[in-house]
């Protein structure tokens, strides 16, 4: 029995998931085989998104990103809003928890922050952002870590695009003055102590916060 799946597509409000036997934690609504080339068939429909000054997308469209089999193309909501808040900020050095398939961290990168560190639990999403980091140019520290154990680095900004539930277990690890928060609902808010909300950014159900460091 896998406990994760090996992929998660948003179909119609529920989401079909690719394993070999259901995985843990899903309730099997129908169960069918699906061709060997699941993988790479999101490459028929996945563009390009402008947000700000980026246009992000897949190399087949002559832009900048490849997601390979990582997590994270740049047209999700919560990666658009990270953007967003992200332009707003003097660039220094950061630090992109959960980096996918470095979106976030090359976009970081091409204005000014440095340095940049990338860390995510998947190798895939390591090495994604290392390839796609040297395609567009730009230094990105993309290693193998899990933030809610490893030691991590002391920066200017941090970006997690990840889970409300750890948003909130992962802020009062961080040695940083400032946060963006993303990969939650416009309904919920991060409630860290000592933590404050800066700034909000919300699209399609979606949410982003930028949040300040107030106290320890």
């Amino acid at each position: 029995m896998h406990l994760y799946p090996e992929g998660v597509e948003e179909l119609d409000g529920a989401f079909a998931v690719y394993a070999e036997e259901p995985p843990l934690g899903f309730d099997a609504v129908s169960v069918e085989d699906v061709d060997a080339d699941w993988p790479d068939r999101w490459r028929d429909f996945h563009h390009g998104v402008r947000v700000g000054q980026f246009w992000v997308g897949p190399p087949w469209e002559a832009i900048v990103i490849d997601p390979g089999r990582a997590f994270g193309t740049g047209a999700h909501p919560t990666t658009r809003l990270t953007l967003e808040l992200l332009q707003t900020l003097q660039p220094g050095s950061l630090l992109d928890v959960g980096c996918g398939s470095g979106v976030l961290s090359i976009a970081a990168a091409k204005l000014g922050f440095a340095p940049v560190v990338g860390v995510d639990l998947d190798d895939a999403a390591v090495e994604a952002t290392l390839a796609n980091a040297a395609v567009n140019g730009v230094t990105v520290d993309a290693r193998r870590a899990d933030a809610l154990v490893d030691e991590l680095p002391a920066t200017d900004v941090v970006l997690a695009n990840v889970q409300l539930e750890l948003v909130e277990r992962l802020l009062p690890r961080l040695a940083a003055p400032l946060a963006v928060a993303s990969g939650y609902l416009d309904r919920d808010r991060p409630a860290v102590d000592g933590w404050e909300p800066v700034d909000r950014r919300e699209a399609d159900g979606w949410a982003a916060d930028l949040l300040r460091l107030s106290r320890r």
